[in-house]
């Protein structure tokens, strides 16, 4: 090896890629860790409202906490919850080669309501789960970077544009779900404590 031959032009146009992808792959693998967390939780909004509901007159601080558990549920996770879905859509769009818009918005719900599900039974679970496909993403990426067809993947989200009514169903679906899993989750922890402790 001749060490005279290295010079700065070769350099730069040797670390530049290098860069690019360093670069890539922290800022993905930061948001990926940042949202499957966010996405993860089976309390995902830790809003503490106490502090708002100090009214001395109980009929009106159970009021306050009615109007409060609702717009949580109903105004802000049902726009988390289209966030997350654009999110695993555009994910899947770029992994799933020729496959149709239908089964793309499918597999995005699918995976987004088994996530919910999967924290209400346990969130290390539900954790494995929501990363899994993320870097998945970024596994193939990396191994097959012509895997990708960026026209493609554009084109069939173009597409998503016309399955408003699949897209505003499953949504509804969402939302149903997480009031389910609100009400069923308190009576089988309590079903769990008198089953690890009975009398």
């Amino acid at each position: 090896m001749n060490f005279a031959n290295l010079n700065l032009v070769d350099a730069s146009a040797t670390l530049q890629p290098l860069i690019y992808f360093v670069v890539g792959v922290s800022v993905y693998s930061i948001f990926v860790f940042n949202f499957y967390r966010f996405l993860a939780r089976r309390d995902i909004f830790e809003l503490n409202l106490e502090k708002y509901q100090q009214s001395r007159i109980r009929s009106l601080r159970i009021l306050l906490h009615l109007v409060f558990y609702l717009g949580k549920y109903l105004v802000l996770f049902p726009i988390v919850a289209f966030a997350w879905f654009v999110v695993l859509t555009v994910l899947l769009s770029f992994l799933a080669k020729n496959r149709s818009v239908d089964s793309i918005l499918l597999v995005a719900m699918s995976v987004l309501a088994g996530i919910r599900i999967t924290a209400y039974y346990d969130e290390d679970l539900s954790r494995d789960l929501s990363k899994m496909l993320p870097f998945a993403l970024l596994a193939v990426f990396l191994i097959d970077i012509s895997y990708f067809s960026i026209p493609a993947s554009m084109e069939a989200l173009q597409q998503t544009s016309g399955q408003l009514e699949h897209v505003i169903y499953y949504l509804f679906f969402i939302i149903g779900l997480e009031f389910l899993l609100r009400v069923v989750s308190p009576i089988l922890d309590a079903l769990r404590s008198v089953k690890k402790n009975p009398l």
